[in-house]
């Protein structure tokens, strides 16, 4: 007797088939106040599993979760839907301040600033003769 039912109606034929990795880290992007904002959505990662790194105006935010091989063990899934693994979201933000980047996390939504180097005006006026 089968308490719960497996493959019912190919219940999970589609479960992850238009679902890709940059699908789990869904974001928004705004400027204001001459800054970056980045609000991205990454439920049931702690702050531990983040990691952001900025090189040459490229953000790379990470996130990683791995089972430990003491959960492995214990249990024994009738159906398993929590994911384990690493994704990752790559942004080019062109020249900023990479000194003075401000991140947060909080329930399931992380919040990046990234300021904007000052732009100077590197126009130069040619005289025609």
């Amino acid at each position: 007797m089968k308490l719960v039912p497996r493959n019912y109606y190919l219940d999970d034929l589609f479960n992850n088939f238009f679902e890709g990795d940059e699908n789990k880290m869904k974001c928004d992007i705004y400027e204001k106040d001459q800054k970056y904002h980045i609000e991205m959505d990454i439920p049931g990662f702690k702050k531990d599993e983040i990691k952001i790194e900025c090189n040459q105006g490229n953000l790379t935010i990470t996130a990683e979760k791995s089972e430990s091989e003491e959960e492995k063990e214990e249990k024994k899934y009738i159906r398993r839907e929590r994911i384990y693994g690493k994704y990752q979201r790559s942004f080019y933000l062109g020249d900023i301040d990479e000194e003075n980047i401000e991140a947060s996390f909080n329930h399931g939504t992380l919040s990046v600033v990234i300021p904007k180097k000052e732009e100077k005006d590197t126009r130069k006026y040619i005289e025609v003769k």
